[in-house]
């Protein structure tokens, strides 16, 4: 009979699960809405359902495992979400111990952007090698660092928030953190609006947009392609804090490769150029080491399939 495992992704919109051999074969996935405006306590009792109902889909196989990916701020071990406004409003919530509560069985945890980054070292962009980073650039900016093959965690699960590392003590951009001029101040796709609505007065391109109700990074990217300068310009500039962001995390871990996913990616040839100029420029380690700087491969199920990795992991590190 084939051991699986069963991954859960949290999203804004919707609650996706997928069930995964050893190897990365799919034997079943499913979806629900997410309706997070229930609150924590239904939004467990959904995520329960919906892991039962994807074990009943697998007619010959056994499950040996549960992982969860979360957005927002997860105390580890403990599994405590303190933070995660797009899917529940709900602080503090112990949703490790009410998932496990509701499924008999444990369940293991982990911040979705980690989540991600462990789905592209096991079967993406990162299968060839032990060490890695991810960036997903998205609405915000959130990290993953995997280091032999484990999630770098720090002492309670926070580690690798790259987003919130500041990039210009100087600005005057305050992110959602709280913080003044983060990573994710100058690379997300909501510092391309910000910079496009900044720009308006000089841009008519960027007005007509806006009086449509279309100004968004994937439109801004699209009228760089088309040779737009003050759009091309904004994505040079993502591109040079990206740069720089990358060239430190070199500097720092000399690892061998250093991903990007999320929607931004998309206009990976805007920016890209930029940043690998501004890595070579800045970053000695890169000059005389190298290292790969790659789009992700896994998309937008990274954090789905590295939440079904999750209890694989945890059976190889209890059985030493």
């Amino acid at each position: 009979m084939r051991e699986f495992t069963i991954g859960v992704d949290l999203g804004g919109t919707n609650l996706r699960a997928i069930a995964l051999t050893k190897e990365g074969e799919r034997l079943a996935e499913r979806r629900v809405p997410t309706n997070g405006a229930d609150g924590a306590e239904a939004m467990l009792d959904r995520i329960a359902e919906l892991v039962r109902a994807t074990e009943r889909d697998v007619t010959d196989g056994r499950n040996v495992g549960i992982g969860l990916g979360v957005p927002g701020l997860i105390r580890l071990p403990a599994g405590i979400v303190s933070a995660a406004p797009n899917v529940w409003a709900d602080l503090d919530v112990a949703a490790k111990s009410g998932m496990e509560d509701r499924l008999g069985t444990s369940v293991e945890f982990e911040n979705d952007a980690n989540a991600a980054a462990l789905g592209e070292y096991w079967v993406g962009a990162g299968r060839d090698v032990d060490d890695l980073i991810l960036m997903t650039l998205g609405t915000g900016v959130g990290g993953g660092i995997v280091a032999d093959g484990r999630i770098v965690r720090g002492q309670d699960g926070m580690a690798g928030e790259i987003g919130h590392t500041t990039l210009d003590p100087a600005s005057t951009v305050r992110c959602g953190c709280g913080n003044l001029g983060c990573v994710e101040t100058e690379t997300s796709a909501t510092a391309i609006v910000r910079r496009a609505r900044a720009a308006l007065g000089d841009s008519p391109s960027f007005t007509e947009l806006d009086a449509a109700g279309r100004l968004t990074a994937a439109t801004i990217a699209e009228l760089a392609t088309s040779g737009d300068r003050e759009a091309i310009a904004i994505y040079e500039r993502v591109g040079r804090a990206l740069g720089v962001t990358v060239g430190n995390m070199i500097s720092v871990f000399n690892f061998p490769l250093y991903l990007f996913g999320g929607g931004v990616v998309s206009a990976w040839d805007l920016f890209a150029p930029t940043m690998l100029a501004e890595v070579e420029r800045r970053c000695l380690t890169f000059r005389l080491c190298g290292a790969r700087i790659e789009r992700a491969e896994l998309g937008p199920e990274a954090g789905l399939i590295g939440a079904a990795f999750l209890p694989w992991q945890a059976k190889k590190s209890s059985s030493g």
